[in-house]
């Protein structure tokens, strides 16, 4: 009989991924502050002292939750964005595309605003807020290369503030967490989003390019029989 073997760099990986993964399961259930190591040890069902063998700290481990929400989100808002490059209106359905996915993101992982609202409310500054900082800026800038490619596109306004532009977006996005968060019912930002992203396209979109879109959304109720 075979016995399986994992190299040691290998298992520790695994253990590391398992236990952030028990740390995102356990935030989108009770206050990030009030989670133990001993929780997460009994979460992945290992001894408290072995967790300190992946992790040399709680704080290590929190920094690794938000190096893979940054790594995991940021992709796939990348992804998102490049899906739609053989629209005719690729640059707006690709902001469409983000906001989506973002929403998507964190209804598949309630955990994370969490952890990110926990930590924007220390006044100091702190490596993990330094991340979630991280998080943020990777996030705008995708925006705002979205943004200013419509603009020279002329698929926008003339004259819009692209800045207060990628502001409101992350603002729409961040307004429809935090209700859902406060009411207890994430999914309930799915069904909700596409009607936020209307109002925010009316507002920066040209009216042809509006229209255009709204009716490339419009079911044909023509055909229908």
């Amino acid at each position: 009989m075979e016995l399986a073997y994992k190299p040691a760099k290998q298992a520790t990986a695994v253990r590391r991924a398992e236990l952030v993964a028990a740390a995102l399961q356990l935030a989108a259930q009770r206050n990030p502050a009030d989670i133990t190591t001993a929780d997460l040890a009994s979460a992945v069902g290992i001894t408290q002292g072995a967790v300190f063998r992946h992790f040399a700290s709680k704080e290590a481990i929190w920094l690794a939750v938000l190096d893979w929400t940054t790594g995991t989100l940021i992709a796939q808002l990348h992804q998102a964005a490049t899906g739609t490059r053989d629209h005719p209106l690729a640059t707006l359905h690709a902001l469409q595309a983000v906001f989506a996915a973002h929403v998507d993101f964190v209804v598949a992982h309630a955990g994370v605003p969490r952890v990110i609202f926990q930590e924007l409310q220390h006044a100091q500054d702190t490596p993990l807020k330094a991340r979630v900082r991280d998080l943020m800026q990777q996030h705008r800038a995708l925006v705002m290369g979205l943004l200013q490619r419509a603009q020279v596109q002329e698929l926008l306004v003339p004259g819009t503030d692209i800045q207060a532009a990628a502001v409101l977006f992350l603002g729409a996005v961040q307004g429809l967490v935090l209700q859902a968060l406060s009411s207890g019912q994430v999914q309930t930002m799915a069904a909700q989003a596409p009607g936020v992203f209307t109002i925010y396209l009316r507002g920066i979109a040209s009216q042809e390019i509006f229209q255009d879109i709204a009716a490339s959304a419009t079911p044909d109720t023509e055909s229908t029989p």
